[in-house]
């Protein structure tokens, strides 16, 4: 057999690399193309009641696109239609993204689910607990010693108790420009801040400070800076050619406008608005730091439902993926809903009807902040995305779009 040039071969391996999920058809997928139809009418009931100005929606079968729309505006006061290639503030999307990267540090021994934080971040030895103020008012915390340290399980499933509330919250709020530097500088600032709540004795969500604290052991753990590592192995493998941390001049003109909505009304949110400019040029923000497409976030997805393999690549093992969408945290634990419970990242349906969903039991995903929507429901072998960007936004949109999903499945 001959040997490729050199040049042959990098053009093969730029090929493979930028390859998208295959387009197929409804009725080849067992949905109805009719009742398919019904995500556009959500979408645009949704637009006529000022909950959004627009969205990307996206729906993959059995391996195959069958569902790929763009609707209303990326940017209203321009009329630019939003686009199926439209860039999106994942924000707590990259959360599940973060955790296949733990999870490939996992598979390669390098970090355990039962490893303290503070085997990779000494700072994060001796925690505390905070209480109520000495008084009211006072800046004072009453704070008792943590009776463990918290682990990377507990990071990944949100019972660290890290930046879990109001009082941890404000007090991880004092440390001076954290999103300013990088996380190897910035995450061990977090060691002495006092945790909310006992690990392991509650679910509560940490918005930013656990999944960045992921970020960071991932960068000790793999000797790479975040940005570089999931570039490396995970976004160039899956084709994932325009989810980043900092886009470029050649991706900003596709950014799709943030608008906020209220009382009826929903308008731009201004350039100088926080969650905008939050993140320095040096922060990689695990929890809600990454922009992605539509297209870009199926193919991760489908590579989860694929029990780990997409593009050609393998990127975990079916098993670990099994275990990523476990219930770790079972629906009864202190914070969680019922029919809903908690894996490695990802909230996990283990009863619709409790949950009030329209999806298989065991299926999985998560949210952004600003409206963005996964989830991978593993019975019907089927990826939903949803990409919008509204700062508060009303999250029926989610379940409307899962249910006309749903009963469009006729097989």
């Amino acid at each position: 057999m001959p040997r490729l040039a050199p040049i042959a071969i990098l053009l093969l391996a730029a090929l493979s690399a930028s390859a998208a999920l295959p387009d197929g058809t409804p009725v080849q997928a067992g949905l109805s193309p009719e009742r398919l139809r019904r995500v556009r009418d959500t979408m645009q009931r949704h637009i006529a009641a000022h909950n959004i100005q627009g969205a990307v929606t996206l729906v993959a079968r059995r391996g195959r696109i069958v569902h790929a729309e763009a609707h209303g505006f990326a940017d209203a006061e321009a009329k630019k239609p939003m686009a199926r290639n439209s860039l999106f503030r994942i924000w707590s999307m990259t959360k599940p993204v973060i955790a296949v990267a733990t999870l490939m540090m996992v598979e390669e021994g390098k970090v355990r689910l039962n490893d303290p934080v503070s085997k990779f971040i000494p700072a994060f030895k001796n925690q505390s607990v905070a209480a109520e103020p000495v008084r009211a008012g006072s800046p004072t915390l009453h704070a008792a010693p943590a009776k463990r340290e918290i682990t990377v399980q507990d990071l990944l499933t949100h019972v660290s108790g890290l930046a879990s509330g109001p009082l941890s919250s404000a007090e991880a709020a004092k440390i001076k420009g954290f999103y300013d530097g990088a996380l190897a500088t910035s995450i061990p600032q977090l060691g002495p801040t006092p945790l909310e709540f006992q690990p392991g004795s509650r679910w509560a969500y940490s918005a930013g400070a656990g999944f960045d604290t992921l970020g960071h052991i991932v960068e000790l753990a793999s000797g790479q800076p975040l940005d570089r590592f999931l570039a490396t192995r995970l976004f160039q493998p899956l084709g994932m050619r325009d989810t980043t941390f900092h886009p470029g001049p050649d991706l900003t003109p596709r950014l799709a406008t943030t608008y906020h909505r209220d009382q009826g009304a929903i308008t731009r949110l201004p350039a100088d608005a926080r969650m905008l400019r939050l993140y320095g040029p040096n922060y990689h923000g695990g929890a809600g730091g990454l922009y992605s497409t539509a297209d870009d976030y199926a193919a991760f997805a489908q590579m989860l439902l694929n029990g780990g393999q997409g593009n050609g690549q393998r990127i975990l093992s079916p098993r670990t993926v099994e275990w990523m969408a476990s219930a770790f945290v079972p629906d009864t634990f202190p914070g969680r809903a019922p029919g809903r419970a908690f894996g490695l990242s990802v909230q996990v349906i283990t009863n619709p009807v409790a949950a009030g969903w329209r999806v298989s039991p065991g299926a999985y995903g998560w949210d952004g902040a600003f409206g963005t929507h996964f989830w991978i429901d593993p019975k019907e072998q089927l990826v939903g995305v949803l990409m919008i960007q509204v700062d508060n936004t009303d999250r029926q949109l989610d379940r409307d779009f899962e249910a006309a999903v749903f009963q469009a499945i006729i097989d």
